[in-house]
């Protein structure tokens, strides 16, 4: 990655504005896509500067929750989860905002998805910026026509910002997405990136407004082919269980909740992306040959487009 010194003075009131109405039109796409259930808006402020919108659906006919969140945050000191690979900028005052979204199905045959962005601008004696964010997708039963869709994606968005792009991020997202203690991945994958201000801020701001954008093709069209197939008890049981990976990965090893946390933003905002059931059992061990220990095949790295 670049050098984090900012080339050019970041436009944070444009930012603002796209994020805002992303956050408006995911709502609006989801709210179609599940057609029964709505968001409900909490709007927050936050002691320390700066505050956000939450909004959250509930016991859809699709989403169990589904939760879609806008906040621009300021602070004094940059915490210590943000300056951890930049220490030039400890104590640097800071701006953050981003838009961060999760959804649980009620359908295990469809995954759980994540997907956010977000910019950060420390204005001190040291300004910089810099861009992240990123897409990846958690399923309990693995379809591969899903998992290549998904991949071909965001393959297509990154190759229009330069070749190599989509590897670099991809594999990005295998690493951080990996829980150590469990020795697996979160999931397929997908990309992620952060520290991005290797181009303009204009072009960075493109980037990052381009994968946002591309979230949706991503995701519907595997809602459309599965939130309708047949499940049973079995299937919701190990649904559950495997979403206690997620609580793990989310509470043990994110970058973001950690962030949020440390910098005292909302707590009820920041775990929205936890799921509203889930379960943990002593030394499962699936039926050999069964659906359910397939999904131990696909969580570990490889190559999505081949």
């Amino acid at each position: 990655m670049s050098t984090i010194e900012a080339q050019a003075p970041p436009n944070l009131e444009a930012a603002e504005l796209w994020l805002r109405g992303l956050q408006d039109r995911l709502c609006a796409a989801i709210e179609k896509t599940d057609g029964v259930a709505h968001f409900r808006e909490d709007s927050w402020k936050r002691e320390q500067g700066g505050g956000g919108r939450t909004r959250v659906l509930r016991d859809g006919a699709v989403f169990e929750q589904a939760g879609i969140g806008f906040s621009k945050v300021m602070g004094e000191t940059l915490p210590a989860s943000a300056s951890a690979h930049r220490p030039e900028l400890a104590g640097q005052p800071w701006t953050a905002m981003g838009v961060s979204l999760v959804f649980h199905p009620h359908n295990p045959r469809v995954p759980t998805t994540h997907m956010n962005v977000r910019l950060f601008a420390t204005t001190g004696d040291k300004p910089a910026w810099w861009f992240g964010g990123g897409y990846d997708l958690t399923p309990c039963y693995v379809e591969e026509e899903d998992v290549r869709h998904w991949h071909r994606t965001a393959q297509e968005v990154c190759a229009r910002f330069g070749s190599g792009l989509y590897q670099e991020f991809k594999e990005w997202c295998d690493r951080y997405f990996y829980l150590k203690h469990r020795n697996e991945t979160r999931g397929v994958g997908g990309i992620f990136f952060d520290d991005l201000n290797r181009w303009s801020f204009a072009r960075s701001f493109d980037f990052t407004r381009s994968v946002a954008d591309s979230f949706l093709d991503a995701y519907l069209p595997i809602v459309q082919r599965r939130k309708n197939l047949p499940f049973g008890e079995r299937e919701r049981s190990f649904q559950l269980y495997r979403r206690g990976r997620y609580v793990e990965f989310n509470l043990v090893l994110d970058r973001g909740t950690l962030f949020g946390l440390q910098s005292g933003g909302r707590t009820e905002s920041i775990l929205m992306s936890l799921p509203p059931l889930v379960r943990w059992e002593y030394g499962f061990t699936p039926e050999p040959g069964s659906p359910e220990a397939r999904l131990a095949e696909y969580l570990r790295p490889r190559d999505w487009l081949v």
